[in-house]
């Protein structure tokens, strides 16, 4: 089948100071403290991902209300997790705004093969799939399933389609 080579995660500067905290008239100011919190987001999402051994990269489309201690905070926090970080610049420059993210992720994909597996076999019952999904990437301690989701899944595995993968 078709494995991924690499993930690469889009994020804004503006977006993680969202996620801390900022109000959105108030994000092409610097706020490092929301960005701090907000950048627990993006790690989830990393940490997420390598749960599918396939190499990340983080993309961040940038803005030039992004400011420099901004932008070093991710360069730092990526490089301490291991993760290999380009600035977009796609928007503003078109096509060579791109080559950097470009020329990282191939040379990442070449040097940083994917051992892509995924959390579950799709030979498991519906609901150990769910379970499992939910637990890994969401963190569930339990999934709760409405008397119509029950239906639903009694009547995929009728149809013979619960080998199937799910996400």
């Amino acid at each position: 089948g078709l494995n991924p080579s690499a993930v690469v995660l889009v994020a804004t500067i503006r977006a993680l100071k969202y996620n801390g905290g900022v109000k959105k008239e108030d994000l092409k100011v610097e706020n490092l403290h929301a960005l701090k919190k907000g950048f627990v987001n993006l790690e989830k999402h990393i940490e997420n991902i390598r749960k599918f051994g396939v190499p990340v990269i983080v993309a961040i489309n940038h803005f030039d209300t992004d400011t420099h201690e901004e932008v070093e905070y991710i360069k730092s926090r990526c490089g301490a997790m291991d993760v290999e970080v380009a600035f977009s610049q796609v928007f503003a420059k078109g096509g060579a705004g791109g080559v950097e993210l470009a020329e990282k992720l191939v040379h990442m994909i070449n040097t940083k093969p994917s051992k892509f597996s995924t959390l579950y076999d799709v030979n498991w019952p519906i609901k150990k799939k769910i379970e499992t999904i939910a637990h890994e990437i969401y963190g569930a301690s339990s999934v709760t399933y409405a008397p119509a989701a029950d239906k639903a899944i009694k009547k995929i595995e009728e149809m013979e389609l619960d080998k199937l993968p799910i996400c």
